[in-house]
């Protein structure tokens, strides 16, 4: 009986014995040059049509979160976005290329959308007045938001089969809307045209030199409309998903100087009722294939129009509104900070979340306003990591993932490290590459994952040896009780959750002396910033 008894208390702890596990790691931070740059407001979110009626997998989880119903006036989105300072936010989606604006020349009455057999998306045309659009920008201007709209770019084709649209662009609605926008002073940054138009379209397709020719007019239109004004905005494209032959033949039909930008879409880890989305999450290769397509895109724009930028105009993971109890749950900021940082080393700008509210993948709350985990996420990935992106070599697990910048509000280097192992502690040690001898026979690879027996002499963050008087910021981010679909996640173990007046709370680091290695825990994530690394490009 003993030995049964010993038996199963050695069963019922082995859990938590192989929890114990350890793993070293060292990273090198290879701080002489960046190798790609992110726009300074790299951090995106979107605020879409969708309206309550929309639904899947026998949900409907938009509630009142549309760019025609959310409540602008909520103390909670306020303070959101204001902890930002100046967060950007796209106002767009699969609707918006059935949305008119309801000027005073419209010619029928404005009127949202309502569910429609035979349309678009199954719902009707919708309208936004302007009553509506000056409301939304008063939101955006209390708070300090930089604003990118996308234009309906169906509005006078027809739909002559399937998903194809055909005959050109009437641009009068659009052309109005945005006299009025001008004339009311409202900042917007950028104007984007169309919504997943591009290759074979999701729900519409236009044609690449029809669209080319009318991206070209709306071009035209911003230039003469903006000809007095103090500040011009970019001109986005085509805000669809990633298609090498039409991307490309886009950019040469349009030629320099018309589109800034060349928007994209990234839902790569399929539909919102898949039950393998956690695997998907915790799986470094699954991860990783997302890399072919931000190269794609960065080859596409070097080789056919260099003056354009690459930014993700929309990217919520799981498609089809989000992944229920997933998407707005911890376990889904493994996937959403591995995306800012493996899209930023391929030199995209800038990268939006779908959504800021709304679906199962906003940064909020739909019901209460409240921060879901990625929220935090966003928000330490905007106060701490910078726009110099700077190369790492790994020896350790493939099952950690690792991202070096330039700090953002200091000089140093900020690095951000995603432990996917639910078993394994990381004890990783950050070197700097300026005493590393390169040249070796058995080198580490450039931002390899699955590089192992580095022997080699480094130096620990400069040329010259460091007391243990210095300290380095660390903001370690784990799920409450270790229940990693928990929608409260702990920083340095204190539960992030709002003050009591609604604020959001102070994102404090714990310091730790420099020279220390970094211990992760199981299925953690943490930023450290190193404010005394000697990194030349971070100067």
């Amino acid at each position: 009986m003993g030995h049964r008894l010993l038996l199963f208390v050695f069963l019922y702890s082995l859990p938590g014995i192989l929890a114990q596990e350890s793993a070293e790691a060292t990273v090198i931070v290879k701080g002489s040059a960046t190798v790609a740059e992110t726009d300074k407001n790299f951090v995106c979110a979107t605020i879409d049509w969708w309206p309550p009626e929309k639904c899947n997998y026998d949900q409907c989880p938009w509630g009142e979160s549309s760019a025609l119903n959310l409540d602008v006036d909520h103390p909670f989105l306020a303070n959101a976005i204001k902890a930002f300072k100046s967060l950007r936010i796209r106002v767009g989606g699969s609707l918006q290329d059935k949305v008119v604006y309801g000027l005073s020349n419209l010619g029928h009455p404005c009127l949202p959308f309502t569910k429609m057999e035979d349309g678009l998306f199954g719902f009707s045309q919708g309208c936004l007045s302007m009553d509506r659009w000056d409301k939304l920008n008063d939101l955006f201007r209390k708070t300090g938001a930089i604003v990118t709209f996308g234009l309906n770019a169906l509005h006078g084709r027809n739909h002559i089969r399937n998903k194809v649209w055909a005959g050109p662009w009437n641009s009068t609605n659009a052309r109005d809307f945005i006299e009025y926008t001008i004339s009311k002073q409202y900042p917007v940054d950028s104007w984007e045209f169309g919504n997943e138009l591009s290759g074979h379209g999701i729900g519409a397709s236009v044609d690449v030199e029809l669209y080319g020719k009318d991206l070209v007019g709306l071009k035209a239109i911003l230039d003469e409309l903006y000809e007095n004004s103090d500040s011009r905005p970019s001109l986005l494209a085509p805000g669809g998903f990633f298609d090498h032959q039409w991307y490309g033949q886009l950019l040469q039909i349009s030629g320099p100087g018309i589109v800034n930008a060349m928007t994209h879409h990234v839902y790569n880890l399929g539909a919102g009722n898949d039950h393998h989305l956690i695997k998907k999450i915790l799986d470094p290769k699954c991860l990783s294939q997302a890399a072919d397509i931000y190269r794609g895109i960065q080859l596409t724009i070097q080789r056919h129009g260099p003056w354009a930028s690459a930014w993700v105009g929309e990217a919520g993971g799981v498609s089809n509104s989000g992944g229920r109890h997933v998407s707005n749950t911890f376990m889904n900021s493994f996937w959403y900070l591995d995306q800012l940082g493996m899209a930023s080393k391929y030199n995209t700008k800038v990268y939006c979340r779908q959504t800021l509210i709304g679906g199962n993948y906003g940064l909020l709350d739909t019901e209460k306003f409240v921060p879901n985990p990625d929220y935090y996420s966003a928000l330490l990935w905007h106060q701490l990591m910078g726009r110099g992106v700077l190369s790492v070599d790994i020896d350790g697990s493939p099952s950690l993932r690792v991202y070096a910048h330039c700090a953002k509000q200091e000089a140093g280097v900020s690095v951000l490290l995603i432990n996917l192992s639910n078993t394994t502690k990381s004890i990783v040690t950050v070197q700097n590459d300026i005493n590393v001898n390169l040249g070796e026979k058995d080198g580490i690879q450039k931002d390899s994952y699955f590089v192992h027996g580095l022997k080699k002499t480094v130096s620990w963050l400069g040329r010259k040896p460091l007391d243990g008087s210095q300290k380095r910021e660390e903001y370690h981010l784990t799920a409450k009780d270790g229940n990693h679909q928990s929608q409260t996640m702990l920083l340095n173990g204190s539960p992030l959750e709002l003050t009591e007046d609604g604020g959001i709370p102070a994102l404090n680091p714990a310091y730790v002396s420099v020279n220390s290695p970094i211990k992760m825990a199981p299925m953690s994530i943490a930023f450290v910033v190193f404010p005394n690394f000697e990194a030349r490009a971070c100067a």
